[in-house]
């Protein structure tokens, strides 16, 4: 896979001690989900862009490949290219940043719902594709769409509940919101509406540090595609 060095350091001046690909930082949800989980577990990394006209890159993007392999994460010499495999790997190298809960029921909560993600919500994929630099109010969501929403909200009611927030397993970001992230960034694309809790939970994602930097970087690409443009 053609690839292209990314400009940026490593964070707080740390020597890269792995490398993480990644596709459109405005359009990949994906790439996005890994990335939050190297930032996560404290990892030292550099980036490796894929080339946007790579074939297999665009289909992956479009929805039109049979297995997702960006982000790929490259560590002693190790390839991890699933995001849930790549959380589980980061959580065995660095056990105390916490990506999974330490409390076993926590722990199967948040394996099960980011799986349910992992593997889900087709409808709300296909209809809402990532795209930050998009703004449509009032956009129009048929019954799927809806009942995807639905049970995402129902998903975060129940964990901020249970375990009081503001991240869906209590104080401290974990793997399940780096999964999650990418459908808030959807929800202010289309502005979705939502209840208080989801649209609480939203904001406090969207407003963290990490986010605000993969936006900036979103802004900056040049590049552009077209199937993911939507004008209805």
């Amino acid at each position: 896979m053609d690839t292209a060095e990314a400009s940026q350091s490593p964070p707080h001046g740390k020597p890269a001690e792995a490398v993480l690909v990644i596709s459109s930082k405005n359009y990949s949800s994906w790439s996005l989900r890994g990335w939050l989980l190297v930032r996560m577990a404290g990892v030292a990394f550099r980036e490796q862009l894929v080339d946007p006209n790579d074939e297999a890159s665009r289909a992956e993007l479009l929805l039109r490949a049979s297995s997702i392999r960006v982000p790929m994460l490259i560590h002693d010499g190790v390839q991890i290219w699933d995001t849930l495999a790549i959380a589980e790997y980061l959580d065995e190298l660095r056990p105390r940043a916490g990506l999974l809960p330490k409390e076993r029921a926590a722990r199967a909560r948040c394996r099960s719902i980011s799986g349910e993600m992992h593997s889900g919500f087709e409808a709300l994929r296909s209809t809402l594709p990532m795209n930050l630099r998009m703004r449509r109010e009032n956009f129009p969501l048929w019954s799927a769409v809806r009942a995807d929403i639905a049970r995402i909200e129902e998903i975060w009611q129940e964990c901020l509940a249970t375990w009081g927030g503001p991240w869906l397993f209590g104080a401290k970001r974990c793997a399940a919101d780096a999964m999650y992230a990418p459908v808030c960034t959807r929800f202010q694309s289309y502005g979705v509406k939502l209840s208080d809790a989801a649209a609480a939970y939203c904001a406090t994602t969207l407003a963290h540090p990490d986010m605000r930097e993969w936006f900036a970087a979103a802004e900056s690409e040049v590049e552009a595609f077209t199937e993911l443009e939507v004008e209805f």
